[in-house]
């Protein structure tokens, strides 16, 4: 290419370029200003010629721009402005504006030129504000849901008519997060996988919670108390289904902003297992079987409070994922180094594609879709283990089962 079409590619670039290019000498005075850099700021082509680019500064920081400059000057190289901090330029009618910068130094016939490329990130600043706003308003949909449940579980026995209305309100709350989240559905995959499983996950106990009050309201004989009694107790079901998603909401939420800690103290594991054990058996299905394996120490000092939600979580699922007439082993081992806990089912299984998101917020294997859950158990259980300093290990096969181990080093030798 000849050197004049280089000059005049150069020149269109320049002149054509979405990005606002600046050039200024090493005075800090402008000397040249693409279109773009100029209807960004709101001047006209030659406007700012030999200004000092101070004047596109705003007043709070104009004072230390100098030293800012001066600085650049002495270690130039190509680098974003600003790293991490939130930048604003002045336009001509005294308005500011959020924006990006990026400089580089040039060279030519010994003297110094700085060049500075402009993004006017308003949109950006905009959308980020909106998903934040977005995001404040879940979760107080999540904190509205849970206490409209726990008004239903007091009221559920005596109140039916009452129960209807709360019905209806977690009803409207579920449909406007619903509509909430599809708002959002293309922010990220992690809201549209939230999407399908709150659907289906409320939709399913709302139902019954519904279908059962009906039906309760149409038993009035005395010999149709039993089949009364049923539907009271399927409600209570549902009704407890329906806080355990809205508990695994607000611990998310809770992870999330810092508010967990551990509160490390001496428990008895071994009665603590038994303790776990023994309310889980009503939960289990048809000739399911709990073992328990314990071997060495009985106390040890973790946080109880958290371990008792670890153990109930893995337990759970592997209830909800074993078949009926199946074995579920717990086991724990403590020697002088270390904890070892382990839950093992003979399951379903996970396949090696769903075992590499399995941690992430309301992911669920592609088996488990027709099973009930939120997704967010094993999140939760990491999150706990590492709270603790522990280490989580996974090993499944497909229709084989589920074994999951958990280390944490013994901090009683």
């Amino acid at each position: 290419m000849q050197n004049l079409e280089k000059v005049e590619l150069l020149d269109a670039l320049f002149k054509h370029a979405t990005e606002g290019i600046i050039i200024s000498n090493s005075s800090g005075l402008i000397q040249l200003m693409n279109p773009a850099a100029c209807k960004m700021l709101g001047y006209g082509a030659n406007e700012l010629l030999n200004e000092s680019i101070d004047v596109l500064v705003p007043k709070t920081i104009k004072a230390r721009h100098e030293d800012y400059r001066n600085s650049y000057l002495e270690k130039p190289k190509a680098r974003p402005m600003g790293s991490g901090i939130d930048l604003f330029a002045l336009r001509k009618d005294g308005s500011l504006f959020p924006i990006e910068i990026s400089l580089s130094p040039i060279f030519k016939d010994d003297r110094k030129y700085i060049i500075a490329f402009l993004i006017d990130i308003s949109a950006r600043k905009k959308i980020e504000a909106s998903v934040k706003e977005k995001q404040e308003e879940l979760e107080q949909i999540a904190l509205s849901l849970k206490k409209s449940n726990d008004d239903l579980e007091r009221k559920v026995y005596d109140r039916t008519q009452v129960l209807q209305e709360a019905i209806g309100e977690l009803e409207k709350s579920r449909t406007e997060l619903s509509i909430a989240l599809e708002k959002e559905k293309d922010l990220n995959d992690l809201k549209s996988r939230f999407i399908s499983m709150a659907s289906h996950e409320f939709r399913t106990p709302l139902t019954t919670i519904l279908s059962s009050a009906v039906l309760i309201s149409e038993y009035k004989s005395p010999e149709q108390e039993e089949k009364k009694e049923k539907h009271i107790k399927r409600i209570q079901s549902s009704v407890n289904n329906l806080n355990n998603i809205l508990s695994d909401f607000l611990s998310i939420s809770k992870l999330e902003e810092g508010k967990i800690h551990s509160d490390m103290s001496l428990f008895d594991l071994n009665a603590l297992i038994k303790e776990i054990v023994s309310d889980m058996r009503q939960n289990t299905k048809v000739n399911q079987k709990i073992i328990i394996q314990y071997e060495g120490d009985n106390s040890v000092f973790l946080d109880s409070k958290l371990m008792k939600n670890i153990l109930i979580n893995l337990l759970s699922n592997a209830i909800k994922f074993t078949d009926e007439g199946k074995e579920i082993t717990i086991g724990a081992s403590v020697n002088s180094n270390e904890i070892k806990i382990m839950v093992q089912d003979q399951g379903i299984g996970i396949s090696d594609d769903d075992q590499k998101h399995l941690f992430e917020r309301f992911y669920r294997g592609k088996n488990a879709f027709n099973i009930q859950g939120t997704g967010l158990g094993l999140h939760i259980v990491g999150n706990y283990v590492d709270i603790m300093n522990g280490h989580l290990h996974l090993i499944s096969r497909l229709n084989e089962g589920t074994r999951i181990e958990i280390t944490f080093p013994n901090q009683l030798n």
